[in-house]
């Protein structure tokens, strides 16, 4: 009886260690991550809206643009962070997200009066940004309790964020079947939910680097990749032959199955902490630090208080912790500001505009409908490769983070001219093209930021840097790809004896529609590729040198100090 006890006393206190572990949450983050790229399907929606409130393609971009301003501007819930903890950033998230996406429903469904273009771009900035909280809460919690293995971190769980798209998609056919409306609903409560069970579960940790730890990472990404080519299958299979209900059932339980396989690499990595935990001898001996040892620090913070603006033009090396406004205002980080606006807010364009170009060039809605899926997928693969094999090449060669991001837009470039200059089935290559490097380029934006400016305000400056995106995708998109199709479309319209009162909505067709503002796509890509090899010539010093280095010291501090006090005891 007694020994029973005890065992159930063991596994409950084993049970409570599981659930506070550093895996444990990286389990949990992976889940939160996998239902926050809502934004990405866009494409398949927005005919919904674009048909039922009557709109023209400008005023579809300009929601585009409000969807990639909400999910790209992050500042506030990275200040947030900084002074409240994780859980309630991801209550916030969970909040922001249902309100913004339950609204847009039922306004597609006709379930409220129709409203004005301005409210319709409230409520789908306000359903974005919640995507930020979630990274905000999951994201920067990982990178600071995973700091030595920030690139491969990074590029899982961004890459659990590519594929959002298509196991949503997966969920919602075996939920609700063929209806794009209600995929609009099922983006307003599914993410709320994961977020707010696993809502204890994203927090810091204390470091304790494992010898095995890189192995562990690519468990998870062998899982990940599996999932993501069961995906691919699905999507595959769904064009080839009719689904009934109960395949999509099935296809969906598979899905879920492979999400929670990445449970027993956790579970099993948490019994091996546990198992060394027993075996270090605990240390009663209460360790007192000198008085002036916390004189000093105040003394520090007070200098450090004060000396804050009078250092803004006067940041430490590169690595170290810069301030808020030491960053903003360095030259790599504006240089990275104009790599990503180029970058990035060309991906976002071609990505928001994928279901009218399957339109224009006369592909059946069922395939538009494949291309969002392929750019969702091959949008995982980028992230997980670029946070990968760039953590592999700067380890092995020392090869600058930036000079991959350049490789990443030269690649974005090809997949811009298939779009402008299509050929029989080039969507479907510029479709992997474009996810690829779209996916692969937010893995090192984050990365170079934490590398450059260090941890200590990671989750602001990350927030910050990728504002430039949504600036990018106002203009290349909104100002320019928008304009220039409506223009087009209207050149149709008069050559058929018509205006524009005598149609609901704007519709081009023909590969002219996209040809010009491909092109100019094309050139800003090239020019992004250009400044971000500047950076990558400014920073090589930098990446030759042991850029971790810090954190191994410090973790071998924290390692000696245990191994004092337990002989101590």
């Amino acid at each position: 009886m007694g020994s029973e006890i005890h065992q159930s006393g063991e596994t409950v206190r084993f049970l409570i260690h599981l659930l506070n572990g550093r895996w444990f949450m990286v389990f949990a983050s992976f889940l939160i991550m996998a239902c926050a790229g809502a934004t990405y399907l866009f494409g398949t929606y927005s005919k919904d809206i674009k048909s039922t409130l009557g709109y023209d393609q400008t005023t579809l971009n300009l929601l585009g643009f409000f969807k990639d301003l909400g999910a790209n501007v992050g500042v506030m819930s990275g200040l947030i962070a900084e002074v409240t903890p994780t859980w309630f950033v991801l209550i916030i998230g969970s909040a922001m997200n249902f309100v913004g996406y339950f609204m847009i429903w039922l306004t597609v469904t006709g379930k409220v009066a129709k409203p004005k273009v301005w409210q319709m771009c409230l409520y789908i900035c306000i359903g974005a940004n919640s995507q930020n909280f979630a990274n905000t809460g999951a994201l920067v919690t990982c990178v600071k309790n995973f700091p030595e293995s920030r690139g491969v971190m990074l590029g899982l769980l961004k890459g659990y964020v590519g594929l959002s798209g298509a196991i949503m998609t997966q969920l919602y056919f075996a939920i609700y079947g063929n209806d794009s409306k209600s995929l609009i609903l099922l983006i307003a409560w599914l993410p709320a939910v994961v977020s707010l069970v696993f809502v204890y579960s994203i927090r810091e940790k204390k470091v304790v680097r494992q010898r095995n730890e890189i192995n562990v990472f690519y468990n998870f990404l062998y899982i990940s990749i599996f999932l993501a080519l069961f995906l691919m299958a699905m999507n595959i299979a769904e064009k080839q032959v009719h689904f009934t209900k109960a395949a999509y059932v099935t296809s969906a339980t598979i899905c879920c199955v492979l999400l929670f396989v990445p449970l027993t690499v956790a579970v099993k990595q948490e019994i091996e902490v546990w198992n060394m935990k027993k075996l270090e001898v605990p240390s009663e001996v209460k360790v007192e630090k000198p008085t002036k040892e916390i004189d000093l620090k105040e003394d520090g913070e007070e200098k450090e208080m004060k000396s804050c603006l009078l250092t803004v033009f006067n940041p430490p090396s590169r690595g170290e912790d810069y301030t808020i406004l030491q960053a903003l205002l360095s030259l790599d980080m504006i240089i990275l500001f104009l790599a990503t606006f180029c970058g990035l807010g060309s991906s976002l364009t071609a990505v928001d505009n994928l279901g009218q170009i399957g339109e224009s060039l006369g592909y059946p809605s069922h395939t538009v409908s494949s291309f969002v899926s392929l750019v969702s997928i091959w949008n995982y693969f980028g992230r997980v490769f670029s946070g990968f094999v760039s953590e592999y090449l700067l380890a092995k060669y020392k090869l600058p983070r930036p000079l991959m991001m350049t490789l990443v837009l030269l690649l974005s470039c090809a997949g811009h001219l298939l779009i402008a200059f299509p050929v029989p089935g080039s969507v479907y290559i510029a479709s992997i093209l474009m996810g690829f490097s779209f996916g692969a380029q937010l893995p090192l934006l984050f990365a170079i930021i934490s590398e450059l400016f260090g941890l200590k305000y990671f989750s602001t400056l990350f927030n910050c840097g990728q504002l430039a995106s949504p600036l990018g995708s106002y203009i290349l998109n909104v100002r320019v790809t928008g304009m220039l199709y409506d223009r087009e479309a209207m050149k149709q319209l008069t050559a058929r004896g018509l205006t524009r009162k005598d149609v609901k909505d704007l519709t081009c067709l023909g590969s002219q529609c996209y040809k010009l503002p491909f092109v100019i796509l094309a050139a800003v890509t090239f020019f992004g590729a250009l400044v971000s090899l500047g950076l990558a010539i400014r920073t090589r010093k930098f990446y030759q040198g042991d850029i971790y280095k810090k954190f191994r010291e410090s973790h071998e501090s924290d390692q000696s100090v245990m191994v004092s006090d337990s002989r101590k005891s």
